[in-house]
């Protein structure tokens, strides 16, 4: 049973890239409106007047938890690495074994 027939939000990890060329790493129950938030200056205050110009990544982890820790991981990667990541466009499993972490 998934997260969403449990009744419980599913939280997803993405990566937005900003007009300068570089990325922002979040995680969201629903990533489009989180991404229009960040554009009409509601998100985060890192990105205010970065200006954005598209989801480069997303992927549905399941728990908040789980999305955090995961987050945490990409946030500390090489912008080389974050672009690996972007290219190779992983599912959940491939996600957690590039960050090297068990599932939740």
């Amino acid at each position: 049973m998934t997260a969403a027939e449990k009744g419980t939000p599913c939280w997803s990890l993405y990566l937005l890239r900003r007009e300068d060329g570089g990325l922002y790493t979040g995680i969201s129950t629903d990533v489009a409106r989180r991404f229009q938030e960040h554009r009409s200056g509601r998100g985060s205050r890192s990105l205010r007047g970065k200006g954005l110009r598209e989801i480069e990544y997303e992927c549905a982890l399941g728990s908040r938890s789980l999305a955090s820790r995961a987050e945490y991981r990409v946030k500390k990667l090489a912008k080389a690495m974050k672009e690996s990541l972007i290219e190779s466009d992983f599912s959940r499993t491939e996600l957690l074994a590039f960050l090297e972490m068990g599932l939740d």
